[in-house]
């Protein structure tokens, strides 16, 4: 059998309590059986279950995995062209989303997207287009790299010496940094030259040979205390809490709606 987890990061409990549905990949009595278990553990009372073959289980996975990656990397790119035009990408946000068939959800701009599946569901579903024609998975894969270049370039524009990192976590309430687009925009401003102070608690100094090359770890500094950022010139941060706000005047973050 085949069930593929439909868990947000920092709300796993929740979600198990109160699934979105139930995926299982096999059509038989004991899938159905196995789905009751499920079912019966938690604490919503309509749940769709869903029985298909184990395949098309773990398409149902990639694909919705990669569609909410889509929509990270729409309003990301929304972003960088209100950026761009010095709009206000807040107003033109919510004016889109306030069409219901957009819905206002999963839309606040970020650094790009990252954590444990949206990167390697996306990578996993594009190879398995190999023989296949398509282009807008291919983009969405893509997308997620221009904008990270995109966030250096804006970086860089301030002509900053060192640049402070508030946190490389995904999410609020998260401790969890894998695959974190931050780490990628570190390593790309650490290599231009720039001096990088990271402010991390969950982050080890003898852990950094974990997820930056040696070409640019020269550049990068651990500190245990957040007053340490008190000389950078910019400070940047994929997402902002109460900690950082009193570094407003030079924080760069496209974190606008406050939320993950």
């Amino acid at each position: 059998i085949f069930s593929p987890e439909f868990l947000r990061e920092g709300k796993a409990l929740y979600d198990n309590f109160y699934p979105s549905r139930i995926v299982v990949g096999e059509k038989s009595k004991r899938a159905k059986e196995f789905a009751e278990i499920l079912k019966n553990a938690a604490f919503k009372e309509d749940i769709e279950i869903l029985l298909t073959n184990p395949t098309e289980a773990e398409a149902i996975k990639l694909f919705a995995n990669t569609y909410l990656a889509m929509r990270v990397a729409f309003f990301n790119e929304l972003d960088s062209y209100a950026m761009h035009h010095n709009l206000d990408s807040k107003d033109i946000i919510k004016g889109v989303c306030l069409d219901p068939r957009i819905g206002m959800h999963y839309n606040n701009p970020s650094f790009g997207y990252g954590g444990y599946c949206l990167p390697k569901d996306t990578k996993q579903l594009l190879a398995n287009y190999k023989d296949i024609p398509n282009e807008l998975m291919k983009a969405i894969v893509e997308a997620n790299e221009v904008r990270k270049n995109y966030i250096v370039e804006k970086v860089l524009e301030k002509a900053p010496e060192t640049i402070g990192v508030y946190r490389l976590t995904m999410k609020a309430e998260s401790d969890n940094f894998r695959s974190a687009s931050i780490l990628d925009i570190i390593s790309r401003l650490a290599f231009k030259g720039k001096k990088i102070k990271i402010y991390e608690p969950s982050l080890k100094k003898d852990e950094m040979k974990y997820y930056f090359s040696d070409a640019v770890i020269s550049n990068i500094d651990i500190v245990e205390n957040i007053d340490s950022l008190d000389s950078c010139d910019i400070i940047i941060a994929n997402r902002i809490d109460e900690k950082i706000e009193k570094y407003k005047d030079k924080l760069f973050s496209r974190d606008i709606f406050r939320e993950n």
